[in-house]
């Protein structure tokens, strides 16, 4: 028989999977508006993306990019700084683009999700009170007004593929619009802050870390219990929960 290629489950949860077949990503997705804003955004961005195969709803086909993830959160990043760097130039490059036409959450939305979250894990007992109290008083600082600009929306590190000192692309395009521009630098370091410096480097422009910061303590208090509730364990080493610790 032929030598056959293996199907890789790359992530799979209740709504939605991703298989790699060979140099072939397969998105599978029951919510076509999340598809159609990765296709769209990828289409708009001035920095390099996945080319599109093909597209059968629920299916879309991504080819895969050269180089590997500039890292994962709960694991130590072996890529250089020079890497980093590259990263925060090209994230730069996207902010600095034309604002996509459709829109994204505002401050207003931003303190209900929240409001919502913070209650969930007191009322349920996900983690102390005073973690919680203190991560939210931080998690405050992003609600004020920002310029919008085109952010990713989910710019995750393993998001992020480089090859040496260079970025081949960027992956997972579903949350983009527009938002903060801090936003994407704080989720590109979340858990690897010993690497902020490199980024803001790279994106050549003055930052207020203190928001940058703040981002953190709120992107992690909202995934709590989408990531439980989808298989994931924000408990683990130096992921959402230790991100929580680290602020106090």
């Amino acid at each position: 028989m032929p030598d056959m290629q293996e199907v890789e489950v790359v992530v799979a949860h209740r709504e939605c999977a991703t298989l790699r077949v060979g140099d072939v990503f397969l998105k599978i997705d029951a919510d076509q508006a999340r598809t159609d804003t990765e296709v769209e955004a990828m289409a708009l961005a001035p920095v390099p993306t996945p080319e599109v195969l093909w597209r059968r709803p629920p299916a879309l086909a991504l080819a895969a990019l050269p180089g590997r993830p500039l890292g994962r959160l709960g694991e130590p990043s072996t890529a250089p700084p020079a890497a980093w760097a590259a990263a925060g130039a090209a994230v730069r490059r996207l902010h600095e683009a034309p604002l996509p036409p459709w829109p994204g959450k505002s401050p207003d939305r931003l303190a209900s999700d929240l409001d919502r979250e913070c209650a969930w894990l007191l009322a349920n007992d996900v983690l102390p009170a005073d973690l919680v109290t203190r991560n939210r008083r931080i998690a405050e600082g992003v609600l004020r007004p920002w310029t919008p600009v085109f952010v990713h929306g989910d710019l995750q590190l393993a998001h992020v593929f480089v090859d040496g000192d260079e970025v081949t692309g960027v992956i997972d395009w579903t949350e983009a619009g527009r938002g903060d521009a801090l936003f994407d630098l704080a989720i590109l370091t979340l858990g690897h802050e010993a690497h902020l410096g490199d980024v803001i480097a790279g994106y050549g422009a003055d930052v207020d870390l203190d928001v940058i910061r703040a981002w953190w303590s709120l992107r992690c208090l909202l995934a709590i219990r989408w990531l439980v509730g989808h298989g994931f364990d924000p408990a683990a080493p130096g992921c959402e929960i230790d991100v929580l610790k680290a602020r106090m």
